[in-house]
This record gives structure tokens, C-alpha cells and sequence, in this order.
């Protein structure tokens, strides 16, 4: 006979199983982070080592050949962007005068509309930097932990590849053979779900940067690359991201530029340039086996931030993704499967029961 506890205890016990579950990975982050990006970037090579092999190419070899692609691509990035930031930084001092002058010029502006005494205003601006110095730091200690993701990655990730047919042999032995073939099916979906993403990902950001280089070379923006290649980054995290991509040529164009013709300019262009994107190039490029409604994607988005900085921002799109597919699997948990998607239904279940209800009259109390 099987025990029945009452909702209360099994509720805490979830509860309880929940949070020491995100205790340990916030624990364990400068582990996980690394091996998390290892896993996303040894199932994106997968396919290359695969073709390899085929070209009788020995396992070994073939891994290592693929690492060293991947490493030359996000070697010759970082590289670009690196430059571009010499060239920014050589020209700080100059912009740090103008944004300075510009701020004396707004403080009197506000003084004069709001009455408020230049004086009040230094002590706000004091109060914000004081909260700012934490994300500072914090962000100090992500640019750390990428510099141990940058060591960590390529030797997670050939272990990941050396090992592939180790851990699957271990999640199909894991369950009963009788579960096998649906065992087989969440993995193969799985597997090609974060490929097709991962794939469409950069294509998109391939698209969306040279759409943001264009708009703002056109009006003139300085820096045009360097702000529509980091446009097209920020632009994977869902709405947030959106928004500190448009505010940066923003930032700059106020400080290098005179009247306000310019600033109108780039938010058309990045309205039209995000019309594109979020009708064409994530429908028909991005995986639509990851859709995640947008309710979703911000809480997990700033779960993954709270987690594990700028590198949890990144990679809870695609892992959510993982879940909703897992969940999509399992009959207990279509629910969730369905809470994380973006297809909304109709009407509601209590609707729906209603009118069966209604459609089934009682019998008369005298039959």
C-alpha cells in the first residue's frame, strides 16, 4: 500500500529540494559556468567532429581540429573588438570632457525647470555612484570567472567530445529499458534543438550586426561597428538586452553630436531593425523548437543574472529551452511544458469544464 502525505509536507519538501538545489549551483558556479558553456559549444561541434570521422580523420584529431576552429572565430572576434575598443579608449578623455559639460549644462537646465539647487543634484548623482561601485565589482569579478571560462572551455569540452558515447550510454542505462526509445527521442531532440538554436543564434547576430553598423555609419554615429557588433550581443538576452543595445548609440551620439537629429534617427532605425528581427529572423532562423514566452524569458533571464552574473544571463535561454523540451516529454510534466511555451490558449481549462458541466444536465430530483 502506498503512503499519502498530506499537500503541506510534500510542498515543503519541494520547496526545500528548490532551494538547496539553487544554493548549489550559485556554490558551485565557477565549476558549472564553464562546463555549462562546454556543453552548449561540444553539442555545436559535434556535427564538425562527426564530419571529421567520416574523413577518416582519428577521434582525437578530429576533436582538437574542431576546438581550434571554434577558438580561431572567437579569438578573431574578441580581437576586432578589442581594437575598436583601443580606438574607443583613446578617445575617452576627450568624450569624458564633453559628457562633463553636457552634464553642467543639464543640471543648470534642471535647476532652472524644477527648481532643484545644484547642490541636491551633486548629492543624487553621489548616491548613485555609491550604488553603482557594487556592479562594478561584480562585474570586475565576472570579466574574472571569463578568463577561467576561457581556460576551462576547450578542456571541457574535448572531455565532453572524447566521452559523448560514456554519458550517453550512462542516460539511456539509467532508465528502464523499457523507457529506451522515449529516452532516445528526448535526447535526439534535445541535441538538435540546442544545434538548430545555437546555429540560428549566431546567424541572427550576424544579421543584426551588420543591420546596426549600417543604420548608424549612415547617420554618422561614431564608433558604428564597434556599438552594432555589441548591439548584436546584448540582442540575444530577450527585452533587456534590447534596450542597453539602443541606449549605448544613444549615450555616445548625445555626447559627440549636436541637436538631437541623430538620437531620433537611431531609435527608428533599431525600431525597424527590431521589427526585422523579431518577425523574420527569429521565426524563420532562430530553432522554433525554443520558444519561451516573454514572461518566462525576462524571470529567467534576471534568475540566471542573480545566479551566475552575465554568463547566467546567456546561457538560461538555451537551457530553459533543454527543460521545456524535457517537460514536453514527460506526462507529468506537460504543464510546465506548456507554462514555459508561447502558445496561448483560447480558453481556460475552468472555462472549458463549465460548459461540459452545462452540456450534461442533472437528472429531475423526482426520477
Amino acid at each position: 500500500m502506498i503512503k499519502k502525505y498530506p499537500f503541506y509536507l510534500k510542498s515543503t519538501v519541494i520547496l526545500f529540494g528548490l532551494i538547496l538545489f539553487v544554493y548549489i549551483i550559485f556554490i558551485l558556479k565557477s565549476i558549472l559556468v564553464p562546463l555549462s558553456f562546454a556543453i552548449l559549444l561540444g553539442v555545436l561541434l559535434n556535427p564538425l567532429v562527426n564530419a571529421f570521422q567520416k574523413w577518416h580523420v582519428p577521434k582525437v584529431a578530429a576533436i582538437i581540429i574542431a576546438i581550434l576552429l571554434a577558438i580561431i572565430l572567437i579569438t578573431g572576434v574578441v580581437y576586432f573588438i578589442s581594437m575598436e575598443m583601443g580606438n574607443f579608449s583613446d578617445k575617452l578623455p576627450l568624450l569624458k570632457k564633453k559628457f562633463g559639460d553636457l552634464l553642467i549644462r543639464g543640471q543648470h537646465q534642471i535647476g532652472r525647470q524644477f527648481n532643484i539647487p545644484l547642490v541636491k543634484q551633486q548629492q543624487y548623482i553621489a548616491e548613485a555612484q555609491s550604488g553603482i561601485k557594487p556592479f562594478i565589482a561584480s562585474t570586475v569579478g565576472t570579466v574574472m570567472g571569463t578568463l577561467g571560462i576561457i581556460f576551462l572551455l576547450p578542456v571541457y569540452t574535448f572531455l565532453l567530445l572524447y566521452y559523448k558515447i560514456l554519458i550517453l550510454n550512462f542516460l539511456y542505462e539509467s532508465f528502464a529499458e523499457t523507457n529506451s526509445k522515449e529516452v532516445s527521442t528526448v535526447l535526439r531532440q534535445t541535441k538538435g534543438a540546442i544545434q538548430s538554436y545555437m546555429f540560428g543564434l549566431l546567424l541572427e547576430a550576424l544579421i543584426v550586426a551588420t543591420l546596426n553598423s549600417i543604420a548608424l555609419l549612415f547617420l554618422g554615429v561614431d564608433y558604428a561597428i564597434l556599438l552594432g557588433l555589441l548591439g548584436a550581443i546584448l540582442n540575444i538576452l530577450p527585452f533587456i538586452g534590447g534596450i542597453i543595445a539602443i541606449l549605448l548609440p544613444l549615450i555616445i551620439a548625445t555626447i559627440t553630436k549636436d541637436g538631437f537629429n541623430i538620437q531620433i534617427g537611431i531609435i527608428i532605425s533599431y525600431l525597424v531593425i527590431q521589427f526585422i528581427d523579431n518577425h523574420f529572423l527569429v521565426p524563420y532562423i532562430v530553432s522554433s523548437k525554443v520558444k519561451i514566452n516573454a514572461l518566462i524569458s525576462i524571470v529567467i533571464v534576471l534568475s540566471g543574472n542573480a545566479l551566475w552574473g552575465v554568463s547566467g544571463m546567456f546561457l538560461s535561454i538555451p537551457f530553459i529551452g533543454i527543460l521545456k523540451i524535457i517537460f514536453d516529454r514527460l506526462p507529468e510534466l506537460k504543464p510546465w511544458g506548456k507554462l514555459l511555451g508561447d502558445e496561448i490558449p483560447v480558453r481556460h481549462k475552468g472555462q472549458i469544464w463549465n460548459v461540459n458541466r452545462k452540456r450534461v444536465k442533472p437528472p429531475p430530483e423526482n426520477s
